[in-house]
């Protein structure tokens, strides 16, 4: 979660709850390792990923940052516009 305030945990637990009370499916992607969400640093996210853990199956993609390419790209052209 990108901000992580009291409102934005209160209001992602409420979602993912719903879901796993009414037994529906549920699809989440995550920049975090399946370490980082087994072993969260608060009890907030313990409850949010404990639930996830059950309800998902954990799908690794695992490659190279589009984003870094790009930035490094624009980089090696800005570098030889400027000489």
């Amino acid at each position: 979660m990108e901000r992580g305030t009291e409102y934005a945990l209160e209001q992602i637990y409420n979602i993912v709850d719903s879901r796993y009370r009414s037994r529906k499916p549920l699809i989440v992607t995550t920049n975090l390792t399946l370490d980082e969400i087994r072993h969260p640093q608060d009890t907030a996210h313990a409850r949010i990923y404990d639930r996830l853990l059950e309800m998902c199956v954990p799908v690794s993609c695992i490659g190279v940052s589009f984003r870094k390419e790009t930035a490094q790209e624009k980089m090696e052209r800005l570098k030889s516009l400027i000489g």
